[in-house]
C-alpha cells in the first residue's frame, strides 16, 4: 500500500511539475537579451540583412537604404560623410544572427532567412531588351518568360521594384502591350494579363508620357475595356480598370485622347454603370467612379448615354451607404452632371437629391462638402419656377444652418466655395418666411470676414 501510495505520489508531482513549466514558444521575453551587434543602430530591430558602408559601421540594408534614399548622406551613427553608397554585405554577421535566432526559436524568435541578392541594373536592362525583341516578333512565350522573371524579382523587395522602374520597365512592358493587342486580342490574352499584371504596382505615383502612349493607343484601350467585358479573374478587371483610371488622371494631350478614343468604343458605358451598381470590388467601384468623371466631362456624347441610364438615380442609391473614398467619388460626378440641364432635371426628379446632398456636407470630409455645397448651389442656382421646391426641400433638411456652420469654422477658406456658400444662403434666405429656423444674416457681414 505504501509503495502504490508512493507513486501515485510522484506522478501527482510530475504533472504539477509540467503544469508549472511553460510551453515551448510561449516563454517571456524578458528572459532573452538580444546582443547588441546584432541590433541595428537605425531601427534598433534585429538585422536581417546587414551590410556595412564605407565608415566601417553596420545597418540592416532595408533601414539604411531608407536613410540614403531621403538624402542623407552621412553615417547615421558617426556622423561622416560617406566616401561612396556601396553597401558591402556582412556574412559572417548574418550567419551569427541566423544561428542565434534558431536557437531561441522557444522564445518566439523567429528564425532570419537568407536574402537574396538585389539585382542590377544591367540583369534588368538584358530582361527588357529581351521583351522587345519578342514584342516585335510577336513570341508570346519568350515574352511570358522574361516578364515572369519580373514579377519574381519585384516580389522579392521594394528595392529591386526601383531598379526595375528606373530602368524604364513601365514604358517597355506598355509597348509591348499594344504590340500584342495589335497584333489580336483574344489569341494574345494570356501574354496581355501577365503584362499588365507586371504593369499594376508600376502606375503609381504617375505614368510617364511613353506609357501613357503606348496604353492609350486604340489597340490598347480595345483590350483594356475587352478585359472588362470577359467573364474571368476579377484580378484582371482591376488591373484593367486601374490602368484606365491612372492614363485618364494625367492632364496633358494625351489624356484628351485617350478620353475621346475610349468614347468610341463600344459598350464601355455600360460597363462601368455595371461596375459602380454591383460594387464587386471597393478599387473597381472607385476606379470606375473616376473613369465616369473624366468620360462625362469631356465627352458630351457618354454624358447624355449615362444619363439615359439612370446614373444620377445609381449615384444616390450609392451615396446613402458608402464608405469615405466611393462617396467622394460618387458626389464629384454628381457635381460635374449638375452642370448640364438633362442632369439637373434627373436630380430635380429624384427625391433623394436635396436629403443626400445635404447629409453630406460636414459628414464625410473637406472634398465631400465641398462637392455637396456645389451641387446644391447648382440646382437651387438654375431652379425654374417649377423646381423652386428644391429650396424650400434644401430648408426643411437643414442645409441653411449647415450652410452657416461651414462659414462657422471657417471651412470653406480651404476650397473655392466662398461665393458659392454666400449666393445659396442668399438663394434660401427669402424662402424661410414661416420655417423654423435661426435668425436672419448680414450678408455683407459674411463677405467682409472673408
Amino acid at each position: 500500500m505504501v509503495l502504490g501510495w508512493r507513486r501515485r505520489s510522484s506522478t501527482g508531482h510530475r504533472a504539477a511539475a509540467a503544469k508549472k513549466q511553460p510551453p515551448p514558444g510561449n516563454l517571456d521575453m524578458d528572459q532573452l537579451v538580444i546582443p547588441k551587434h546584432f541590433l541595428c543602430p537605425i531601427s534598433l530591430d534585429l538585422m536581417k540583412d546587414p551590410v556595412t558602408l564605407s565608415s566601417g559601421i553596420t545597418y540592416d540594408r532595408q533601414s539604411i537604404d531608407t536613410w540614403l534614399e531621403a538624402g542623407n548622406f552621412k553615417c547615421p551613427v558617426t556622423n561622416q560623410v560617406l566616401r561612396n553608397f556601396d553597401m558591402i554585405p556582412s556574412h559572417t554577421l548574418r550567419i551569427m544572427i541566423q544561428d542565434w535566432s534558431a536557437q531561441n526559436q522557444r522564445y518566439g524568435i523567429q528564425r532570419v532567412p537568407t536574402p537574396r541578392i538585389p539585382i542590377m541594373a544591367v540583369e534588368v536592362s538584358e530582361i527588357l531588351f529581351s521583351i522587345t525583341a519578342s514584342a516585335r516578333r510577336v513570341d508570346q512565350n519568350g515574352c511570358l518568360e522574361c516578364v515572369q522573371i519580373i514579377k519574381k524579382w519585384a516580389a522579392e523587395g521594394d528595392r529591386n521594384k526601383r531598379c526595375i522602374v528606373e530602368n524604364g520597365a513601365a514604358s517597355v512592358l506598355a509597348s509591348a502591350f499594344d504590340a500584342f493587342a495589335s497584333d489580336g486580342i483574344k489569341k494574345n490574352a494570356g501574354v496581355c494579363e501577365e503584362i499588365l499584371s507586371a504593369l499594376s504596382w508600376m502606375m503609381f505615383p504617375s505614368l510617364d508620357e511613353e506609357t501613357q502612349k503606348y496604353l492609350g493607343s486604340h489597340a490598347s484601350l480595345d483590350c483594356l475595356v475587352w478585359f472588362l467585358k470577359v467573364d474571368g479573374d476579377l484580378l484582371v478587371k482591376q488591373n484593367s480598370i486601374l490602368a484606365l483610371k491612372e492614363l485618364l488622371s494625367n492632364s496633358n494631350d494625351q489624356n484628351k485622347h485617350a478620353v475621346e478614343a475610349l468614347a468610341e468604343i463600344e459598350g464601355v458605358n455600360k460597363i462601368l454603370f455595371g461596375f459602380i451598381k454591383e460594387k464587386s470590388s471597393m478599387t473597381i467601384t472607385k476606379s470606375s467612379l473616376t473613369v465616369v468623371f473624366y468620360l462625362v466631362s469631356f465627352s458630351e456624347k457618354l454624358r447624355s448615354a449615362f444619363l439615359e441610364m439612370g446614373l444620377v438615380s445609381l449615384l444616390l442609391e450609392t451615396l446613402l451607404d458608402s464608405e469615405k473614398g466611393i462617396t467622394e467619388r460618387a458626389l464629384y460626378v454628381l457635381d460635374c452632371l449638375c452642370d448640364c440641364k438633362e442632369g439637373r432635371e434627373q436630380a430635380y426628379a429624384n427625391a433623394l437629391t436635396i436629403p443626400v446632398l445635404v447629409k453630406k456636407i460636414l459628414r464625410v470630409s473637406e472634398m465631400a462638402t465641398e462637392y455637396s455645397i456645389s451641387a446644391v448651389w447648382k440646382l437651387c442656382k438654375n431652379a425654374t419656377r417649377q423646381e423652386e421646391r428644391v429650396l424650400v426641400e434644401a430648408l426643411q433638411v437643414g442645409a441653411f444652418q449647415k450652410l452657416l456652420l461651414v462659414l462657422q469654422v471657417r471651412c470653406a477658406g480651404e476650397y473655392d466655395t466662398k461665393d458659392k456658400l454666400t449666393e445659396l444662403l442668399k438663394l434660401l434666405n427669402p424662402y424661410r418666411a414661416g420655417l423654423e429656423c435661426i435668425e436672419s444674416v448680414d450678408f455683407k457681414s459674411i463677405k467682409r470676414s472673408f
